[in-house]
């Protein structure tokens, strides 16, 4: 066996607190003169300035103000040095992250940006670096001076989306340090929880308007996204949600369009198997009967421990297909992926001046979405589905979710298909769209894309419960409004308790002869949920029940999805629905009456009693209290059906669920000479518990209860809290 040496890419490492330049200070107080931020009566920034430059300066401090935490967080993440404040169970996850995103190439990429960008790129820089200066009581965990090559440490602005087709950290840790050790996950209490999101497109002929709607429904971890509005002289007016940190508004919408994005599972990277063999020069790998030299960098990880920062120097390998980042099955394995790409922010930025369809498809003609798809709608009338964006051109006779042959270039990619190319759809007949992380072919009911028009690797997704419910809702109504369209967003029809629930009495009535204590225990709760409508509220106790008790299947769900194949949520819970013993079904049923029984002293409690909503501080340690005040929510998990999410767990020391991730900036826009539009945002816009906006959202939150947005400077204007430079 051949020795395995440890590389990485290297990142620079800013130690010391950086001084500011009387010059770049100077640059930055008379750029702030041209930027004026109004903070409308929910606390939402509206930042206009003379130019986008300005605009993006003024975006950046004002996010600042609201939560530099997460801003700071964020950014940690992406440059691996997480182990830098979280010792070293971190270092594997940082180790992941920088072997497939290189500070270097981002700021070569930065060098070379196109002016256009690198002055936005400056401007974002600048508006947070402004902020340390006027702040000095905010201490940076490790960040002391924001760099402008940041934004390019990811392909597409989605923060959260990293890409090495099932290679994970664990597989990091057992190949770099030889050992195969449960990794110790500290989480990263920002990063975005890709519990799914939804997105709606309704045309003209489904509104009683006539114009179209778009309802932008993210499902992601609570705070992870603030409101927001930036306009400049340039022609930037775009509202919507950002990730903290982000230059752009990511998820919203223009005078002329609107877009949604949902988390993609086409397939944009692929595991290769190396062969690879040791030399008096260095090991080399075989390619096309070639043997060719593997790459080498060595540099230093950084992690906390009691005595200090330590050091820890590794060396990794990459190929021409990417890092090698994992060894299974006596396989080497690189990863080629783009999880890098200045294109992609280009394309991110540029989206948000689309002035409608034709020039929203040329931003998609640069191909370097890779973690999304996107639901649009425009002034016009127009809806559009793209499956994913980034998509390479390979060999349709292959497997790709298999690891592929490394030695011949059969398996390499031959460029990027094109728009019209990957599946797509563009004014359905049907008048509407959806996704919600699920399968094209029923995105647009009769009118969806057809499966066999495309290779597998385009759409491996499966149908889940949520693409179930949202076909039905957008199918029966005609005459969508905005309050109609937020309606059915938050349709609270449970589809996954239409199998499990007509299984579960199924085999209760089965063996019911058998008068066992289990029986007689069970009899009230079965006949409580054999009532029930699949319909969730806060008095409902039959919702308390089935939530409880099938979070207990879902391990039971899962193994047959592993292990017989199955292609989706539905299909795998329809198979264990259809195979479960009476066993299987009924003694989680009667663990979870036992345990209600036991902390609540009844076992008919009602959902809205144990299911809360607590709004936490921003520390990076979030604590939950029974003690302190939250409100009940009616919502649930949308892996049962339910279109709005609300998941929610126990905590150390709890008896009470509380709320963890979800909806979080969710907004329906129509597209008329005007736009009209209403939005919602988890809690309120500000991270500081002492703002009024830290929780003046919370009871419409756990309500459902939007407000209307404020798009013109007009109406803006009737609403303001504070007007004022940034600085001042």
């Amino acid at each position: 066996m051949y020795r395995i040496l440890f590389l990485l890419i290297g990142i620079p490492v800013f130690i010391q607190a950086q001084t500011f330049s009387l010059p770049e200070i100077n640059h930055w107080k008379q750029q702030s003169k041209n930027v004026t931020i109004i903070r409308d009566n929910w606390g939402i920034p509206h930042v206009y300035g003379n130019t986008d430059a300005d605009a993006v300066f003024g975006l950046l401090y004002a996010q600042c103000e609201d939560d530099f935490k997460r801003v700071e967080m964020n950014y940690i993440e992406k440059l691996g040095r997480k182990a830098e404040l979280f010792g070293e169970a971190e270092l594997y996850n940082d180790l992941y992250v920088r072997l497939i995103i290189d500070s270097t190439e981002a700021i070569a990429d930065y060098n070379k940006a196109p002016q256009w960008l690198k002055k936005l790129l400056n401007a974002y820089a600048d508006g947070i670096n402004y902020y340390l200066y006027k702040h000095p009581s905010v201490k940076p965990l490790l960040l002391t001076r924001f760099q402008p090559w940041y934004p390019l440490l990811w392909t597409d602005g989605s923060i959260g989306a990293i890409s090495t087709g099932d290679i994970t950290a664990q597989d990091v840790k057992n190949f770099y340090n030889g050992v195969s050790t449960q990794l110790a996950v500290t989480k990263n209490p920002f990063e975005e929880n890709t519990t799914g999101s939804n997105g709606f497109a309704i045309a003209p002929s489904k509104t009683e308007s006539g114009n179209a709607i778009l309802y932008i429904n993210p499902h992601v971890t609570f705070y992870f996204r603030p409101e927001v509005h930036v306009i400049s002289k340039e022609g930037l007016n775009a509202y919507g949600a950002v990730t903290w940190g982000q230059f752009f508004v990511y998820q919203g919408f223009n005078p002329y369009c609107g877009w949604m994005h949902t988390s993609s599972n086409v397939d944009v990277s692929d595991m290769y198997a190396e062969k690879i063999t040791k030399t008096a020069n260095g090991f080399i790998y075989q390619y096309n009967n070639k043997w060719l030299p593997v790459k080498e960098k060595t540099i230093e990880l950084r992690y906390k421990t009691e005595k200090g920062i330590k050091t820890k120097t590794v060396v990794a390998y990459s190929t021409q297909h990417g890092p090698i980042m994992a060894k299974r099955n006596n396989q080497i394995i690189s990863v080629k992926s783009n999880n890098r790409d200045m294109k992609g922010l280009m394309q991110s930025w540029l989206r948000t001046k689309a002035k409608g369809f034709d020039e929203y498809k040329k931003v998609m003609d640069l191909k370097a979405n890779t973690s999304n798809n996107t639901v649009f709608a425009d002034n016009k009338g127009n809806i559009a589905y793209w499956h994913g964006n980034f998509v390479p051109v390979r060999d349709k006779t292959l497997n790709w979710s298999k690891v592929m042959d490394g030695t011949t270039s059969s398996t390499d990619w031959k460029g990027l298909h094109n728009v019209d190319e990957i599946v797509h759809v563009y004014n359905p007949s049907t008048g509407w769209i959806q996704n919600c992380n699920s399968t094209p072919y029923t995105v647009s009911g009769s009118a969806s894309p057809k499966k066999e028009n495309y290779p597998v690797y385009m759409a491996p997704d499966g149908e889940n419960f949520r693409g179930i419910n949202a076909v039905r809702v957008l199918s029966k109504e005609n005459k969508f409004t905005i309050d109609k369209t937020i309606a059915a967003g938050y349709d609270t029809y449970l589809t996954a308790f239409e199998v499990l629930i007509p299984a579960l009495i199924k085999r209760y009535d089965e063996t019911a002869q058998l008068q066992t204590s289990l029986h007689a225990e069970l009899k009230e709760p079965i006949n409580k949920l054999r009532n029930w409508d699949y319909r969730v509220s806060e008095s409902s106790v039959a919702t308390a029940l089935a939530i409880e008790w099938a979070q207990l299947l879902g391990p039971s769900i899962r193994k047959i999805y592993i292990e017989d194949g199955e292609t989706d949520q539905v299909h795998a819970t329809q198979h264990f629905a259809d195979s479960a013993s009476a066993s299987q079904m009924l003694n989680p049923l009667l663990l979870v009456v036992q345990n209600f029984k036991q902390k609540y002293g009844k076992w008919d409690i009602a959902w809205g009693d144990i299911n809360r909503y607590q709004r936490v501080s921003n520390d990076l340690q979030q604590k939950y209290d029974d003690s302190k005040e939250s409100f009940p929510v009616a919502f649930v998990s949308s892996a049962w059906g339910m279109l709005p999410s609300y998941n929610s767990s126990y905590f150390s020391g709890t008896t009470k669920r509380y709320g963890i991730s979800g909806n979080s900036f969710i907004c329906a826009v129509e597209f008329g000479k005007k736009i009209k539009a209403k939005s919602l945002l988890a809690g309120g816009n500000s991270g500081d518990p002492s703002s009024p906006h830290f929780n003046d959202q919370l009871l419409m939150y756990t309500k459902g209860q939007f407000k209307d947005v404020l798009f013109y400077k007009e109406d803006v204007l009737k609403h303001v809290e504070k007007t004022y430079h940034p600085g001042e």
